[in-house]
């Protein structure tokens, strides 16, 4: 069974459905709030990348060595500051500091400003690191923009990060998984009408839901960088996190895909308090370390 602590998580979801369903504003900035505090990380601000972001450093981590950590929100909401905790307990595991992207926003920023964004952090992070020390992650849309910013940089001449780690991507704008039936009574909030709202949003009216940069499942993904993906059995984005390591892996790339039971969307959020969440960070981590080249 899920512990206590990670049921806190579709906890929350379940809440923001019933504000949704009551015509109440949820509040996405207590998303951050699943997540403990990890020690001995310090948080800085930063402007440089071209985006408002925020470096991550772990005490004694490699200096050398970096994330680029791509936030989730439906890419409408979600923020460094949600998503800090998370990601600074990642960069900690992995031994690595951590670049956390601020990207614009829709629905006044809709696509492709997103993936242009964290493209050029990407592009700015390779004036100081070489390509083979860097890995991306992200989580939900983040997950997403962890395909299509190679895909993106990939088409600029760009190298290649050295590994990719997307916690419960959101890849399908199609919105067609069997798992948003089969799963709709155990997510608590990500059923088919809120997902296709938030593709409506996200693409504004002249966008396109096959367009590869958005939805990368139309992409050829030959050449990506290695790919872990982690979703939850209870999710219902499972059967388009299971697609996207089939394809990956079909064109070529190294994947791993860890579905975990009885969890839902970003059950990670609940780093330092879930013992799924941990386990699920630790994961990461041991898979990460040598791709970066840390021992």
């Amino acid at each position: 069974m899920a512990s206590e602590q990670s049921a806190a998580v579709r906890a929350m979801y379940e809440r923001w459905t019933v504000d949704r369903l009551n015509g109440r504003p949820t509040d996405p900035e207590s998303w951050g709030d699943l997540t403990a505090e990890p020690r001995g990380v310090d948080y800085v601000e930063t402007d440089e990348p071209g985006v408002p972001s925020m470096w991550l450093l772990p005490h004694g981590a490699a200096a050398d060595r970096v994330l680029l950590c791509l936030h989730g929100g439906g890419f409408v909401a979600g923020s460094i500051y949600t998503h800090r905790k998370l990601y600074g307990h990642l960069a900690k595991a992995v031994g690595a500091r951590a670049l956390l992207v601020g990207y614009p926003l829709a629905p006044r920023h809709v696509h492709p400003a997103q993936v242009d964004a964290t493209t050029g952090a990407y592009r700015w992070l390779l004036g100081s690191f070489a390509a083979g020390h860097i890995a991306f992650a992200g989580d939900s849309a983040g997950g997403g923009l962890v395909i299509t910013t190679q895909l993106h940089a990939r088409a600029a001449g760009l190298p290649l990060p050295a590994a990719a780690m997307a916690i419960s991507p959101w890849v399908d704008l199609e919105v067609s998984g069997e798992s948003f039936r089969t799963n709709a009574r155990t997510d608590g909030y990500f059923y088919r009408d809120v997902v296709d709202g938030l593709v409506e949003v996200f693409l504004g009216p002249g966008g396109s839901r096959r367009d590869p940069l958005a939805n990368p499942l139309h992409a050829d993904l030959t050449g990506l960088a290695p790919l872990f993906v982690q979703v939850g059995s209870h999710e219902t984005l499972l059967v388009e996190g299971r697609e996207l390591a089939d394809r990956a892996e079909a064109a070529g790339v190294e994947v791993r895909l860890d579905v975990f039971a009885e969890q839902v969307h970003t059950f990670q959020m609940a780093a330092g308090r879930a013992p799924e969440a941990d386990d699920a960070i630790a994961r990461f981590a041991s898979w990460a370390r040598p791709k970066l080249g840390l021992a």
